[in-house]
């Protein structure tokens, strides 16, 4: 899986994926237009081993969740983000078996290495093809 899921009305998401400087070999999903499907959550959920590492905790609606709930588990989680765009952390970009999410300067950096890695891999492809 090549993809970003980010939210198109976040500005803090506009400027990371305008520094990755996405191929486009890299689907880009805007998940409030396009919702994360059960599917990709479950196939992240298996690289990330954790519901909870996808999760915003910054979402405003979990802000009254959490007043309500004293202890919150990965189906909780996991049903959260299926239910609502701001449930997931973003932006998320998943290459491969490696996933970056969030917006620290720290994963950002390490997310673009790793685009850096997969676009200097397809170069080499091609000019070894030549």
């Amino acid at each position: 899986m090549k993809k970003v899921f980010y939210l198109s009305s976040c500005s803090s998401c506009k400027k990371i994926l305008k520094f990755w400087q996405l191929k486009s070999s890299i689907n880009i999903v805007d998940i409030k237009k396009d919702p994360i499907s059960k599917k990709d959550l479950e196939s992240i959920y298996k690289i990330a081993n954790s519901y909870e590492v996808l999760f915003n905790k910054r979402a405003q609606l979990f802000r009254k969740i959490k007043k309500e709930s004293k202890k919150i588990s990965e189906k909780d989680y996991k049903d959260l983000i299926l239910a609502h765009y701001s449930f997931l952390k973003r932006p998320l970009l998943v290459i491969g078996e490696k996933f970056f999410t969030g917006n620290s300067k720290e994963t950002v950096m390490d997310a673009k290495i790793e685009l850096d890695k997969l676009c200097l891999a397809s170069i080499f492809c091609i000019f070894k093809n030549y």
